[in-house]
């Protein structure tokens, strides 16, 4: 058996007495019996992508571990440190329900405590929101927390944030990570100083739903609240320790929870992904609503950052809603809020992503408001708050089913975005109408933008080679025609430019560099390709639109523009 000269350094120094006894024992075996499973375990380092660090737990430098996490934790330490030279330096930890998530959180506390930072850990699992907020809250200057979001149950995951109760953004980041790599294992302080751990729980708890309450709720009248029917799952997750108080203490006495799904189980038993963006998921959830005659279905991802809705549609069957939909649906409300409050001065955002639907930016207009586009993911959003003290952020979303009501959390927020959407659906409710009749009207205000994801899984070394290859061959091969359409430009956000196909022009682009690749068409289609920063897959993201002239006309504009995304897919070759 062969094993590659880079990864057999790297083994053979797992196998050194700075590692424990059971390390070597994993090591040994898969030499001798795995030796495929050693390569992926050993061929590269864990790297922090869109949404931190997610990896496969086990044995290696590509593997969620004591080690891997407890260098990351060393590099930290080291660095905040040396930020706040002359001040008592302070982290917060949380973790989800995934397993090994409650001891990797206590080594994490360990190595912090060992480096002489006060730690505050919470006494048990919470969802990811809360960690954002405790940090503010408690004054701290750097929060961590244990998850990998809806990843299957081999993973998890290590997430940074810093003082404003963001996540890491660059330069920051990259400054971590040198510090990081330039560690030996041998320099990680495993051996705890328990004096300064804190659990807490309680305090903060309390603290966060008071400000969730504070932040997404409008008015709604006591009784529209009273009559309506939600049905809620946590999908095993993190959210039932803080959703169904939340409603409770927002006045929603009518909560059903979808009991199979209430218990926190990392192996997430009733569904195949803990995804609030598949269907599947909310099964169990929808056949509750049909059951009980529900208005509307809220299910959240094991973390509690995102979630997904089901509502009833024209024709009173339970429609899950994608992630471009439920953020135009809460932003539209929310600026509609500000508007009747007098609160728009002009000098109010929102935030969205590139990926995410251009009818953000169309709505925002509407409403005077700037819409601020930043990158994938809502550490992007976070910055554009910190970077922009003197306006005020409203709300902001993406299409992967996240969304932020106000700054008092720094990352999407399942919590006060469910408490935000059931406000809409009871107010809507009272007033004759749904949240899908909401949307309609959005359609017909604003232009009907249709989003469709594909996502292609590529496991593997081979498949991150494939992945590789293929935006390689979008770059190098740009499409000039799509659909019949011309395409009018492409932006490249790695190479931060902007090519124009009609003149051949190139602009410079001014946002950070990303490896992703946009496509706009003539007819206002875009396309979209990424690799997941957090998953072994490649996204491609296509929006159309056509006007809409009355919701009568609504599903014949639909089936045009499902027809339209249908053939771009094709010619694509992505089926």
């Amino acid at each position: 058996m062969h094993i590659p000269e880079n990864i057999l350094t790297k083994v053979n120094e797992w196998l050194t007495p700075v590692f424990d006894a059971e390390t070597h024992k994993i090591i040994e075996e898969m030499m001798t019996s795995s030796p495929k499973e050693l390569e992926e375990s050993f061929y590269k380092n864990l790297e922090f992508g869109t949404g931190g660090m997610r990896g496969i737990m086990g044995v290696g430098t590509n593997r969620i571990n004591k080690y891997t996490l407890g260098k990351n934790t060393q590099g930290l330490s080291d660095y905040i440190l040396k930020s706040f030279p002359n001040e008592e330096t302070k982290v917060v930890i949380a973790y989800d329900c995934r397993h090994n998530s409650d001891t990797l959180a206590k080594v994490v506390a360990d190595v912090f405590s060992a480096n002489g930072i006060k730690v505050y850990l919470f006494s048990a699992l919470r969802p990811t929101p809360i960690l954002s907020f405790a940090l503010k809250y408690l004054n701290c200057h750097a929060g961590i927390v244990l998850t990998a979001s809806h990843n299957p149950p081999e993973y998890n995951g290590y997430k940074v944030y810093w003082q404003d109760g963001g996540q890491l953004v660059p330069p920051q980041d990259e400054e971590i990570i040198k510090v990081i790599e330039a560690l030996k294992y041998s320099e990680i302080k495993f051996s705890a100083n328990e004096d300064l751990i804190e659990y807490i729980d309680t305090e903060v708890d309390q603290a966060f739903i008071k400000s969730s309450i504070e932040n997404a709720s409008f008015t709604t009248p006591k009784t529209a609240k009273e009559n309506l029917k939600i049905v809620f799952t946590s999908l095993h997750g993190t959210s039932i320790t803080l959703v169904p108080e939340t409603l409770a203490k927002a006045g929603y006495t009518d909560v059903n929870i979808v009991k199979e799904q209430e218990v926190p189980d990392g192996n997430f038993p009733t569904v195949k992904s803990p995804n609030p963006e598949e269907p599947e998921a909310l099964l169990m959830a929808t056949d509750l609503a049909e059951k009980i005659n529900a208005d509307i279905v809220i299910g959240t991802d094991p973390d509690g950052d995102r979630l997904g809705i089901a509502v009833r549609n024209s024709e009173g069957k339970m429609t899950l809603l994608n992630g471009n939909q439920t953020m135009v649906i809460m932003t539209a409300f929310l600026l509609e809020q500000w508007k009747r409050a007098g609160k728009i001065t002009g000098n109010e955002f929102i935030g969205s992503t590139i990926v995410s639907t251009p009818m953000m930016t169309e709505i925002a207009s509407g409403y005077g408001v700037e819409c601020k586009v930043g990158l994938t993911g809502f550490k992007w959003i976070a910055k554009m708050i910190k970077d922009f003290p003197n306006q005020k952020f409203i709300g902001g979303g993406e299409e992967s089913f996240g969304y932020m009501v106000g700054d008092a959390v720094r990352d999407k927020d399942a919590i006060a975005a469910t408490l935000l959407v059931c406000e809409i659906a009871a107010q809507a409710k009272a007033a004759g109408s749904t949240l899908y009749q909401e949307l309609l009207n959005l359609y017909v205000d604003f232009g009907f933008y249709k989003e469709y994801l594909i996502s292609l899984t590529k496991k593997g070394i081979e498949g991150a080679n494939e992945i590789k290859q293929m935006m390689i061959d979008l770059r190098e091969n740009p499409l000039k025609e799509i659909n019949n359409q011309r395409v009018v430009c492409v932006e490249d956000y790695q190479n931060s430019t902007v090519l124009n196909l009609f003149t051949n022009e190139i602009e410079p682009l001014h946002l950070p560099k990303s490896d992703v690749l946009i496509y706009y068409l003539e007819d206002g289609t875009k396309i979209c390709a990424r690799p997941s920063g957090t998953e072994p897959k490649i996204k491609f993201y296509f929006s159309v639109n056509e006007p809409l002239d009355s919701i009568e006309n609504f599903k014949i504009v639909e089936a045009e523009l499902d027809q339209k995304i249908k053939n771009i897919v094709a010619e694509m070759q992505l089926t």
